[in-house]
């Protein structure tokens, strides 16, 4: 017996992803060129498979019947990363946030304009807090 499809995403469907939500709606070769052009060189039948593994999976929609086949993104990247952002977060950090943010700082030097982005952040998210109460 078969086993189903998997529903997570692969690191070369996560790749795929990207264009799409860079990009809209894409033709394989698109979708192709889109990654050759950002340094991964694919092979169409490679791209192809992921589109229709992507397809399979309900994060991309094919939207003609006609060749070439147009494919768009049914699923977000707001949706996406979230979800697998809240994985990792279970996987890995057995839900704290707070570990996981000590160990991003740790891991990487912020630079003066991600930390500035990041305050900003809490800062707002403390004041709409504070609002609704």
């Amino acid at each position: 017996m078969a086993r189903p499809p998997a529903k997570e995403l692969t690191d070369l469907e996560l790749e795929v992803m990207q264009v799409f939500w860079a990009q809209g709606d894409l033709t394989v070769a698109d979708a192709q060129k889109a990654l050759e052009t950002a340094g991964l060189k694919r092979a169409y039948t490679t791209v192809g498979t992921l589109v229709r593994l992507l397809a399979d999976k309900g994060f991309l929609q094919q939207v003609n019947d006609e060749r070439p086949f147009i494919f768009r993104p049914l699923r977000s990247y707001e949706d996406v990363s979230g979800k697998l952002l809240k994985g990792l977060l279970q996987k890995v950090f057995h839900g704290s946030w707070k570990h996981m943010l000590v160990r991003l700082v740790e891991e990487e030097t912020l630079s003066a304009k991600d930390r500035a982005a990041l305050e900003a952040l809490l800062k707002e998210r403390r004041e709409n807090k504070e609002g609704r109460k």
